[in-house]
């Protein structure tokens, strides 16, 4: 695995999964966050929904970014395979929130921002992962 693909999904992974914990401890009272640090409507009901609605989408491709850094690491292959699904989800989950956001025509950068740099930082490893597992199935 290219050092600057184990270095992106650590990185996007282990923030989202310091994401969800800090969400969870904001939703049980056990922290207190500034209202004006959280994005519009955080508090409906219904935008509660859309927003824990990722958490699904974030665990799955945390986890299998986490797995895919760890599998190569050990020299396992099946690291491409599930780098590709963690790159694709997290690439999905972006789009998503920037759909909303569209949606809504609320262009927060610093919501905005993030959530249109999952949807750009995977592209190129995900090319580049399927030229190699194309390659390969040629191969064989």
């Amino acid at each position: 695995m290219p050092r600057r693909l184990a270095l992106a999904l650590m990185l996007t992974d282990i923030a989202f999964l310091l994401y969800w914990s800090a969400s969870l401890l904001i939703l049980s009272g056990l922290v207190h966050v500034p209202r004006d640090w959280m994005y519009e409507g955080f508090d409906q009901p219904r935008v509660m929904a859309w927003n824990w609605s990722f958490l699904p989408v974030d665990l799955a491709f945390s986890l299998t970014g986490l797995y895919a850094v760890r599998a190569a690491r050990r020299g396992d292959p099946t690291w491409r395979p599930m780098a590709l699904l963690s790159l694709t989800l997290t690439t999905v989950a972006g789009g998503m929130a920037i759909g909303y956001w569209c949606l809504l025509r609320e262009f927060e950068p610093t919501w905005f921002l993030p959530n249109l740099l999952l949807v750009i930082w995977p592209l190129p490893f995900i090319w580049r992962l399927v030229c190699d597992l194309g390659s390969a199935e040629g191969a064989a």
